[in-house]
């Protein structure tokens, strides 16, 4: 991958970074969690889409963090300044939704834990195909949970996320096939040449695999 689209993904994280700290205001307390037989509840409304997507941030930081502290054996300078550059954008994406959520209730979702059956991190086409899989399911996550953020000022930051999480998508998607036309392959822009969207529920039951803590979703009818 060329400087010009290494810096094209390191200033989309820097202008994200400005913009969410702005809208969050960037508290930090100590929550409490509101439980039911010891699940978490994601919540009604805007709170409950927050918690949605800090999840998913979650296991993106989460999962980035384990490729960049052991790269595979053989990585490229180029492929390691990917993954370094994206590995940076999930963790501002993370602390952006803890720091808007602390901004906004008390309901905030705890540090979840994770699970990785079948990926080999010492295996460079199991972290492709497993880092394709979370950022194609990101973007579809986003665009699906739009149209239920009723306050403008979060319905603007995560359009602002969802365009980071398609760089890092075509990224992904480039490394696997350089050259090639998959970076917007037919699995991802249908035929209006718009990105897929899928429902929450689709999101979590394909995200579930990899995220151990349970939690609840019941405005969604989820768990």
């Amino acid at each position: 991958m060329d400087t010009s689209r290494r810096n094209f993904l390191k200033l989309g994280g820097v202008g994200l970074l400005v913009a969410g700290l702005t809208v969050a205001g960037c508290r930090e307390e100590d929550y409490q969690f509101p439980l039911e037989d010891n699940i978490f509840d994601l919540g009604k409304g805007d709170v409950g889409i927050l918690n949605y997507a800090y999840a998913l941030e979650q296991l993106e930081a989460d999962f980035y963090t384990k490729v960049v502290n052991n790269f595979y054996s053989g990585i490229s300078m180029e492929e390691k300044q990917v993954f370094t550059d994206i590995y940076h954008h999930e963790v501002i994406h993370r602390d952006f939704f803890k720091a808007a959520l602390g901004g906004a209730t008390s309901n905030v979702l705890p540090k979840l834990e994770f699970k990785y059956d079948g990926i080999d991190f010492n295996n460079r086409n199991s972290i492709l195909a497993t880092a394709k899989a979370l950022e194609d399911t990101g973007v579809a996550a986003y665009n699906g949970a739009g149209k239920y953020i009723s306050n403008l000022d979060y319905l603007v930051i995560a359009g602002k996320i969802v365009s980071v999480e398609t760089r890092h998508a075509s990224a992904i998607r480039n490394i696997i096939s350089p050259g090639s036309g998959a970076f917007s392959g037919d699995d991802v822009v249908d035929a209006n040449g718009l990105d897929v969207a899928k429902e929450p529920k689709d999101i979590i039951q394909i995200a579930g695999g990899f995220i151990k803590t349970p939690f609840t979703w019941k405005e969604q009818g989820i768990g």
